[in-house]
């Protein structure tokens, strides 16, 4: 009866090790590390605008990322869980949830790296300095820079209006820009690998949010001053389709990474 006895104690150990393992384990959530996109990046730069992926469950999978609000209406941001609009007339508020969007990228930002760069930099030589610093060419790095900058030059579309939509490249005539003066903000982004690139924008992609969160855009060039640079270091990503006859319909055939690098830069 004592062996028996002894068993049953050392199975109940055991047991009640496993269960306190596996709650351990369900209270790391998976997005912690993960790239969350609503959409398909080269759908998006080849006309899909029609919003489908709710705000709400957006922020299930993310509190920091860019995207775009409904019909192109300008450029989206999120920080710190905060979802923000900046139109083509150049006005930039929070947004409530109540909206959808047809493509966006977000993660839960945790930094676990930090660089504060002691010299000014423009856009080309920002991207220099990240090379140097985030140098796994197959790296997911999520960047948060936050500061003064002596120079920020963004853009923002006009919403279309019917159907067939043009692709992004054909549109740039359309875009309207903006540029700020001894401003302080923050710019959300991401460097991606060129095996995403096509469900994601491969590179650098940044849209910037100011500190009295009235100015933003999708970012064409900057003049640091005074920055901080935090980075987070993803290792995996997952994709929510939509689940429309557009996006059964779209030809992903076409070759988009010349439309893609003149969408970023705002120029063909």
């Amino acid at each position: 009866m004592k062996i028996i006895n002894r068993y049953f104690s050392v199975l109940l150990t055991i047991l009640c090790g496993l269960t306190f393992n596996a709650n351990a384990q369900q209270k790391i959530s998976p997005d912690d590390s993960n790239l969350f996109s609503a959409g398909y990046a080269a759908g998006f730069i080849g006309g899909l605008y029609d919003a489908y992926y709710p705000y709400k469950k957006l922020k299930q999978h993310g509190d920091f990322g860019l995207g775009a609000p409904a019909k192109l209406d300008g450029e989206l941001i999120m920080l710190n869980g905060k979802l923000y609009q900046t139109q083509a007339t150049g006005k930039t508020t929070l947004i409530n949830d109540t909206g959808k969007t047809p493509y966006a990228v977000v993660c839960f930002f945790h930094a676990n790296k930090v660089f504060k760069p002691v010299k000014q930099m423009n856009k080309v030589a920002l991207f220099h300095y990240l090379d140097s610093a985030l140098n796994k060419v197959n790296g997911i790095y999520a960047i948060h820079i936050s500061g003064r900058f002596s120079y920020i030059k963004t853009r923002a579309f006009p919403p279309v209006e019917q159907k067939p939509y043009l692709p992004l490249a054909a549109m740039l005539d359309k875009q309207h820009f903006f540029e700020y003066r001894s401003n302080s903000g923050d710019l959300v982004g991401y460097k991606l690998p060129a095996f995403m690139e096509g469900p994601h924008i491969s590179g650098y992609h940044f849209h910037f949010l100011s500190h009295s969160k009235d100015q933003g855009g999708h970012l064409i060039d900057m003049v640091s001053d005074n920055i901080t640079i935090e980075v987070d270091v993803l290792n995996s990503y997952t994709i929510d389709l939509p689940q429309n006859d557009d996006f059964k319909n779209f030809d992903f055939k076409k070759d988009r990474k010349e439309e893609i690098k003149s969408v970023e830069n705002g120029k063909k």
